[in-house]
Parts: C-alpha cells; sequence; structure tokens
C-alpha cells in the first residue's frame, strides 16, 4: 500500500470498485488502494493484464466513482463535486492519454488535439493557436492538418498526448502513453511528460509495462488482482536524485 502524500494534489484512499462476473461472482478490479501523487511527481503502475489499471485510472479521473473509498482533487472528494463541477475538472485539472486515442474521425489533428478548449467555448482560432505549438512538441507540427484516418498509430498516440497537455492540467493521468511507439519516440514523449512534470508541478499517474517508462517514474507500484502490493522506486536512489536534478 502508498499512502497518499502529505502534500498530494490527487489522493485515492481506500479505493474499491467492483463488478459482477458472467459466472455470478463479484470481480475486484481494485480492492482498497490508497494511493497519494503531490506536485510535480511521477508515479508508475504496473501489474498482469486484468489487474485493475486502467479501472483505477478511470476511477482517479472522474470516469468511474467508487463503491468504496474517496477520490480527493486538492483535498475535495469528487463524490461531493456536482455534474458541473466534475465536468470542469475533467476538462481544466486532468488530461488524460487513452491508450485507444478517442480521436475524432475526420477532424485534423489540430482540432482534436484543441478538443477540450473547444468544448469549454474558446474560439476555433484561438485553440488551435494554442493546440499547434504541443503538436510540434511530440514531432508532429508537419502533420497537424491530417485527419486520423492519415495517420499512423504511433502519430494517433502523439495527438492524444497533445490533446492531454493542451489545457495545462494539475494532473496527468497515462494509459500505456508508448505502447503505439518506437523506442525513440517513445523516449522522447517520456522526457517530455517528465520535463513538463518537474517544470509545471503537474503530478503524473502513468500506467505502463515499458521498462524506459518505469526509468522515468519517483516511484513505481504494482497492482495485482486489485490491490497494490508493493511500490518503490523505479531505479536507485541515486539515479533518481540525478534525473531530478537534470529537471
Amino acid at each position: 500500500m502508498s499512502g497518499p502524500a502529505l502534500d498530494a494534489v490527487l489522493e485515492l484512499d481506500g479505493v474499491v470498485k467492483h463488478y459482477p462476473s458472467l459466472g455470478g461472482e463479484v470481480v475486484h478490479a481494485v480492492d482498497s488502494v490508497t494511493l497519494g501523487l503531490s506536485p510535480g511527481e511521477i508515479v508508475a503502475l504496473h501489474g498482469p493484464s486484468g489487474s485493475g489499471k486502467s479501472t483505477l485510472l478511470m476511477l482517479a479521473a472522474g470516469i468511474l466513482a467508487p463503491d468504496a473509498g474517496s477520490v480527493r482533487f486538492e483535498q475535495r472528494d469528487l463524490a461531493e463535486l456536482s455534474a458541473g463541477e466534475l465536468a470542469d475538472y475533467q476538462r481544466r485539472k486532468i488530461g488524460f492519454v487513452y491508450q485507444s486515442f478517442h480521436l475524432m474521425a475526420g477532424v485534423p489533428a489540430v482540432e482534436n488535439a484543441a478538443i477540450k478548449l473547444l468544448a469549454d467555448r474558446v474560439p476555433l482560432a484561438k485553440a488551435r493557436r494554442a493546440a499547434i505549438p504541443w503538436l510540434e512538441r511530440v514531432g508532429l507540427g508537419r502533420r497537424m492538418n491530417h485527419t486520423p484516418d492519415r495517420l499512423s498509430g504511433g502519430e494517433r498516440q502523439r495527438v492524444a498526448i497533445a490533446r492531454a497537455l493542451v489545457n495545462n492540467p494539475r494532473v496527468i493521468l497515462a494509459d500505456e502513453p508508448t505502447g503505439s511507439l518506437d523506442t525513440q519516440r517513445g523516449e522522447e514523449i517520456l522526457a517530455l511528460i517528465a520535463g513538463i512534470a518537474r517544470e509545471q508541478q503537474v503530478a503524473v499517474l502513468l500506467v505502463t509495462h515499458d521498462p524506459q517508462a518505469a526509468a522515468f517514474a519517483d516511484r513505481v507500484c504494482t497492482l495485482r488482482d486489485g490491490k497494490l502490493a508493493a511500490n518503490g522506486f523505479a531505479g536507485s536512489e541515486p539515479e533518481l536524485v540525478q534525473r531530478q536534478a537534470r529537471g
């Protein structure tokens, strides 16, 4: 178990999420998980398929509600938020990188990246201007007017990452963000996320099977059968200190 940090921006406290199975049994997707994320901290979460990792991200994002326990953002329980306040949290406070991209078909990459701003009624021209630097940072400056069907899987993943960052979130929740990327591009994207975490004091919860992703983390937590089984530094403590010193 990894308890909430004293300065946590996002806290999951004793969170439980169960599902009924086809056989009538209860699946313990997330079982009494306690985890806190501090500003600027990167936590990598790994575990076997079906261990509850994606469910935990959805709980942190307020997409799912826990059956027990609480999810708190800046000390406020998400369960106490109105529908409008919860939508505001999801649009403005978090950046969610979905494993399956969730891009809008037929819409240029730049507008896909700007979708949260457009949902906030930011004028199209202004939203596009805000999204362009993020697409350039993920290496898509020359592909920003391409629709998803004209982009590779790795390029679509990078659009999804730009979309998660465009609203300057306080928390980044990423589900296998390097899963569709080659080794070099994956390392570049992880370095970008890590740099933003340090520079802007953004908390990051990163679900990954990628060893290089875990190497960028301050802590690595293991989820097994819905329970947080282990946690610790991603590498040796001196390596962590060196990474933090490099920013």
